[in-house]
């Protein structure tokens, strides 16, 4: 495919077929495991290519998602609760942020990670949190990788399987990320890493702006005068000894 040697040639067609979808939903996370690598210059090329093109189209794909999502999950939540019982949107606010982070932790991370440590044979519990957290951090060191051994039984599904759950995970995060800066404790926060703009710049700055809007109109109404002037048609004035001569008749 494309030129694509894969690290374990003797394997299965079916296998590394797997494989190659593993490869690339990874390589769109910006993840790179780095134990599946392309061993041929058109292979090396066509990573390149597929990343550039890829990982932009991913986060535009995820950025899209996440505000659709957040809607649903924070925001409705917490106007619901701050209208039909009263209580103050902030407190609401960090209550649903801090329940939401705590249901992503547990559905994405702890029971992941005991099904991981019993599905892989040579992992322990913390092992198998090390590689959700490395992984749906996009952190991505490859130490850890699962279903490498030959034989693990629908090895093909548990792949399609560990995709879907990287994407869901990674989702999941950013919704709970984009959750914790709605919050308007860290919207203060954030405000003390903004540039602050002094008052009499600002100042200086729109009597500029109004002296030169106020100078661009005086212009503009002088150049309609001249128009106007220039468009009106030519009269000959009748000198005084004529119409002296026209009364005396």
């Amino acid at each position: 495919m494309c030129g694509i040697e894969m690290a374990g040639r003797g394997q299965p067609v079916q296998q590394r077929v797997s494989f190659m979808d593993y490869h690339l939903n990874t390589l769109q996370k910006h993840e790179g495991y780095g134990h599946t690598v392309p061993l041929s210059d058109g292979g090396k090329a066509f990573c390149i290519v597929y990343s550039v093109i890829g990982i932009p189209f991913t986060l535009l794909f995820l950025t899209a998602v996440v505000q659709r999502i957040i809607v649903y999950v924070t925001r409705r939540p917490v106007l619901y609760f701050h209208i039909r019982w009263g209580f103050s949107k902030q407190i609401v606010a960090i209550i649903h942020a801090v329940s939401l982070g705590f249901i992503t932790v547990s559905c994405f991370f702890l029971i992941p990670a005991a099904i991981f440590s019993v599905l892989e044979d040579d992992w322990n519990f913390l092992e198998s949190f090390y590689f959700c957290f490395i992984s749906l951090s996009t952190i991505g060191l490859g130490d850890y990788v699962p279903g490498e051994g030959y034989n693990q039984k629908f090895r093909e599904l548990y792949k399609i399987g560990i995709t879907c759950y990287l994407l869901l995970g990674l989702i999941a995060m950013l919704v709970v990320l984009e959750t914790f800066c709605e919050l308007h404790e860290l919207k203060k926060f954030r405000k003390l890493f903004y540039v602050k703009k002094d008052k009499e710049e600002d100042q200086v700055h729109i009597m500029e702006h109004d002296q030169l809007s106020f100078s661009s109109i005086s212009d503009q109404a002088a150049s309609m005068k001249d128009d106007q002037k220039a468009n009106e048609p030519f009269v000959t004035s009748q000198s005084p000894t004529s119409n002296d001569s026209s009364l005396n008749n």
